[in-house]
């Protein structure tokens, strides 16, 4: 019985060797100049101590880098829309996309379906800034008219149209908004803001989907 025990003690946790902490890369911190003022109704409390990241399985990778961007806007106003999947997250002035103002999204295709267990999003944050109604959707349809999931939303006025988000606003900085996500099935990623808190357009400078493929 005691030799018994003692090899049970031996083995390790069920699952223990899947999963890993989400491996994310952060750029340099990049804010510059003197912060505007605002004032943000759903903004998040500020964190105490090191941020936790979500867990994923031993075998995702960032299913994104170098995928195909496409977009809500005709064209952009600066930059290319090749920057969101490029894997460079710098802060600086010229590593973004802008689009115009208003309503806009960019949308990922990871050419094939995944089962995808966490985003992380990087806007524009070499200022300290807030983009409104940003909302996160998975779906295996292109023009996302079915089988979506929305998997983020701070649109708290539901100016989007798809429900009054709960989760908060925040603050933009290099270490981005990673959104775990609990295996969901698809192959695009639509990612929506309306504008911020320093003018209305929409900028992104990288956006990460960590996954393994579907079965």
């Amino acid at each position: 019985m005691r030799s018994l025990l003692a090899a049970l003690l031996l083995v390790p946790a069920l699952g223990a060797a899947e999963t890993k902490t989400l491996p994310l890369e952060l750029p340099k911190p990049a804010v510059a100049g003197t912060p505007r003022p605002f004032k943000v109704t759903n903004l998040e409390a500020p964190r105490t101590g090191p941020r936790e990241l979500p867990k994923v399985p031993a075998a995702a990778a960032n299913l994104a880098l170098g995928k195909e961007v496409t977009s809500s806007a005709r064209e952009a106003v600066a930059g290319d829309l090749s920057y969101v999947t490029d894997g460079d997250k710098a802060g600086d002035e010229g590593y973004e996309v802008e689009l115009p103002r208003g309503h806009q999204w960019v949308q990922i295709d990871l050419g094939a379906p995944a089962e995808i267990h966490a985003l992380a999003l990087w806007h524009f944050h070499r200022e300290r800034r807030v983009y409104f109604a940003v909302v996160a959707q998975i779906s295996d349809d292109p023009e996302f008219k079915k089988g979506v999931t929305t998997v983020f939303n701070n649109d708290d006025a539901n100016k989007l149209g798809f429900g009054e988000g709960k989760d908060p606003c925040y603050i933009e900085s290099h270490e981005g908004r990673v959104i775990p996500v609990a295996g969901i099935k698809g192959r695009y990623v639509r990612l929506h803001s309306h504008g911020n808190t320093s003018g209305a357009s929409n900028d992104y400078v990288e956006a990460e989907v960590w996954g393994v493929a579907a079965k």
